[in-house]
């Protein structure tokens, strides 16, 4: 069965919105991007909200050509989203009716994993019906100092355990942890 991996950028006070606006770190690095390159390519969808959706289709497309640009290119997408009518990205399917009952039923189809970006309604979904499978938290070394309850990776879930099964310190200070959400 296919896994769904969910990647996030977070700060130390817990922000996960608009990373586009955090201070820089100097970049991830040569293995930051590795890392992330693997991720990618190793998956064969995306999985996001609208938000996410809306952020990556402005850019994405727009990107000079290499393996991972026509990866995402071209890949399935998925979208999670009541609002989004006519979405313009190459291969983007829009998610009807139940979410947990959709995803599900992708998890059973033959392929790679299915990543994720960002924590929000989507994977708290996912988190809560069982359906997310790993967590990847990529650590910014920084308060960001501002946002509301919105703007935090904390929301009222059940009590969710997770095994580290990774830790990787970047030279930018970036320090990304690895987790399977444990049954």
């Amino acid at each position: 069965m296919r896994e769904i991996v969910n990647s996030t950028y977070i700060s130390l006070d817990g922000v996960i919105e608009r990373p586009q606006t955090w201070p820089s770190t100097g970049g991830f690095t040569e293995e930051g991007n590795r890392i992330q390159d693997e991720l990618v390519l190793g998956c064969s969808a995306v999985l996001m909200g609208r938000h996410t959706y809306e952020g990556f289709a402005d850019v994405w497309p727009n990107l000079p050509a290499s393996e991972l640009v026509d990866k995402m290119n071209t890949m399935p997408k998925y979208v999670a989203s009541n609002t989004l009518a006519d979405p313009k990205w190459n291969n983007t399917h829009l998610i009807e009716g139940d979410l947990g009952e959709a995803v599900g039923a992708l998890k059973q189809e033959p392929g790679g994993d299915i990543v994720q970006f960002g924590f929000g309604e989507v994977s708290r979904t996912l988190l809560a019906a069982g359906l997310l499978d790993r967590l990847r938290l990529w650590v910014h070394p920084f308060f960001v100092g501002s946002g509301g309850p919105n703007d935090l990776l904390y929301r009222d879930l059940a009590l969710t355990h997770f095994d580290l099964t990774g830790t990787t310190p970047l030279q930018s200070g970036i320090v990304i942890l690895d987790y399977r959400i444990r049954r």
